[in-house]
């Protein structure tokens, strides 16, 4: 983050998130060090002599920034926006109506030694499954944290789409996902032995490549932070340090109001959206060869 995106982060904070300076401690001080704490994944002891600061001061200000940065999500939530017919990218002219890509990942966590077996994934880490749903333009539009790593990623996603005011998928637009998720209405998956997944996320905030020592509440908290931080920094830095080249992305909202009756509210193979799938790769196939 360069020092005018620093600065539109601590004066959005201040002016919309609620963030106040106190008697001896500014706005941009208060952020820095919650940012050396994301960035950095450094611990309280270091933080406090890196500022000046005693150990509670630190703590204090950083759960005060961590809280302001979580109600700048009406503003920094991306708002999702199909692929239309006029879409000339190579990358995404054959996905009209796809509206962005989704995927799980986990982040270690720290818990009680009792809730360790719940939380405890695949692979014998104890953390957090993430989904994560980006648009094209690799910005976050949604995010669930707080379920356990030994849920299903499936499961998860059954959640999101369920919870009302959660995820909304209009019928006849999709997410591309990956092989771990039903190929049906709403969710386009890849044929067995395709996968991807979205890494490029963890580069940027240290804190979620290794547990961090907060309670899970606001490790799940820092989650979503840094999910809206990365919006904030793709959105207002000409070139992105870790995803250089991309477009910046529209930010815009709509207002447009959509029965409920309209959204995917399920998730469940379907033959058709398979056929539709075997469809849409023959005439990718095809072009491809015509052109070769």
């Amino acid at each position: 983050m360069d020092r005018n995106t620093f600065g539109r982060l601590c004066y959005l904070l201040e002016s919309v998130g609620g963030l106040l300076p106190s008697r001896d401690i500014l706005v941009s001080e208060q952020v820095a060090l919650f940012l050396s704490v994301l960035a950095h994944h450094q611990k309280n002891r270091v933080v406090k002599h890196a500022f000046s600061r005693s150990g509670q001061s630190v703590s204090k200000h950083f759960h005060l920034v961590l809280d302001a940065v979580l109600r700048l999500h009406p503003i920094l939530a991306v708002t999702p926006k199909e692929v239309d017919e006029s879409c000339t990218d190579i990358n995404w002219k054959w996905f009209k109506g796809c509206l962005g890509a989704l995927d799980g990942t986990f982040v270690q966590v720290h818990v009680p030694l009792g809730e360790k077996p719940r939380y405890r994934n695949r692979k014998g880490d104890v953390s957090v499954n993430v989904l994560g749903i980006c648009d094209q333009n690799m910005n976050y539009i949604f995010v669930l944290t707080r379920w356990e790593g030994s849920a299903a990623d499936s499961r998860v996603l059954r959640d999101a789409i369920s919870r009302r005011n959660y995820l909304k998928i209009p019928n006849g637009q999709y997410y591309l996902c990956d092989g771990g998720y039903t190929n049906g209405p709403g969710f386009l998956a890849p044929y067995r032995g395709v996968r991807y997944h979205l890494n490029e996320w963890k580069k940027r905030w240290a804190v979620l490549r290794s547990p961090s020592f907060y309670d899970i509440v606001s490790q799940n908290k820092m989650i979503m932070a840094c999910c809206l931080l990365h919006n904030f920094i793709r959105t207002n830095m000409a070139v992105d340090p870790i995803e250089c080249g991309d477009e910046e992305p529209d930010t815009g909202s709509s207002d447009e109001e959509t029965l409920i009756e309209d959204y995917v509210d399920q998730v469940q193979p379907s033959q058709q959206w398979t056929d539709w799938r075997d469809t849409f790769a023959a005439a990718m196939y095809e072009e491809w060869r015509g052109a070769a």
